[in-house]
């Protein structure tokens, strides 16, 4: 099995307490249906970010487009973890989702 990256753009927490819970009701339903190809759930990011760039300058924000967060899903394929992607709440809440696929180096 491989490892994949889930990185999230987008997205964000409703403000009443009860579309909150069903948010992150809808997140740990999700996680279950996964199961053990759940490596790990992630976290969102915070607003907050710096970049380093070759030359050693460094700027405030992300190289390229903010991400909101991440997970770490095991799966036979890129196909295949496309498809679990597809059932992740992150697309309900106005986000969307690249996948990468990670390789081990050592």
């Amino acid at each position: 099995m491989t490892k994949f990256v889930l990185l999230y753009n987008g997205g964000g927490m409703p403000e009443s307490e009860a579309e909150q819970a069903a948010v992150l009701k809808a997140w740990e339903d999700w996680y279950t249906e996964l199961g053990k190809a759940v490596v790990d759930p992630g976290n969102p990011f915070s607003p907050v970010a710096k970049s380093v760039k070759r030359d050693g300058t460094v700027i405030d924000g992300p190289v390229g487009t903010m991400a909101s967060g991440y997970s770490i899903l095991e799966a036979g394929s890129l196909d295949a973890a496309v498809e679990m992607a597809k059932g992740c709440p992150m697309l309900a809440g106005n986000g969307d989702i690249s996948i990468f696929e990670a390789f081990e180096i050592m």
